[in-house]
């Protein structure tokens, strides 16, 4: 399994439409995407402009498949209307 939590700093007066729009994607994500294990947006607590997306996939292919949706794509294009700084992602493997 691969895991990516992708740490998305929002501004402020665009969270609610980033919100809507990530909820669109995520909805595509699940439905179409048999690879794709969770697809979960998360808003910190502590600094409520910064939104983590935890994700896990079944294995390398499955986030080439994610990576290339025309869905992910499109989202992906809008992020800097959204932005307010540049993202961090971290992709990670089980440790058992």
């Amino acid at each position: 399994m691969l895991h990516v939590v992708a740490t998305l700093p929002i501004r402020p007066d665009k969270a609610a439409e980033f919100e809507s729009v990530f909820a669109s994607l995520a909805a595509k994500v699940r439905a179409e995407e048999k690879g794709c294990l969770r697809y979960d947006l998360c808003r910190s607590v502590e600094s409520p402009g910064t939104y983590v997306v935890v994700e896990t996939y079944a294995d390398q292919d499955a986030l080439k498949v994610h990576s290339s949706t025309p869905y992910f794509l499109e989202f992906f294009g809008r992020m800097q209307e959204f932005a307010a700084g540049p993202p961090k992602i971290e992709m990670l493997h089980g440790a058992h």
